[in-house]
């Protein structure tokens, strides 16, 4: 079963990365919990994206399409990284993220949604 699992963004990381002790340990942990997705064998892809407001939006209505620039809010709505992982079953994927270090300096969420699979 192949899952998403969305970090979610927060108003700290809408600001960009600042390269602080604090960052800089957290990036540690969370490459030492990337490897041992690895060394599992669920680790498909992950990426960090950057805040929104670098991103394009486009809103769609009928034949109409409207481009809206970045920056969205609220923050907690937009995802500010993600994996992919080939896990077993949903329980497999939630035990991975209960062990993922927080991946923002204060409370923060991830999401895990199932991808839509032909059997």
């Amino acid at each position: 079963m192949r899952v998403m699992v969305l970090v979610k963004a927060t108003e700290d990381s809408e600001r960009g990365f600042q390269p602080t002790a604090e960052t800089m340990a957290m990036m540690e942990a969370m490459g030492r919990f990337n490897d041992a997705l690895r060394e599992a064998g669920i680790w498909v892809m992950a990426d960090g994206l950057t805040p929104s407001s670098q991103g394009k939006r486009v809103a769609f209505d009928g034949d109409d399409r409207t481009v809206i620039d970045g920056p969205f809010a609220p923050a907690r709505e937009l995802v500010a990284g993600f994996w992919i992982w080939d896990v077993k079953d949903m329980d497999e994927a939630l035990a991975w993220v209960k062990r993922c270090p927080n991946p923002m300096s204060g409370p923060s969420d991830i999401e895990i949604r199932p991808f839509h699979e032909l059997e």
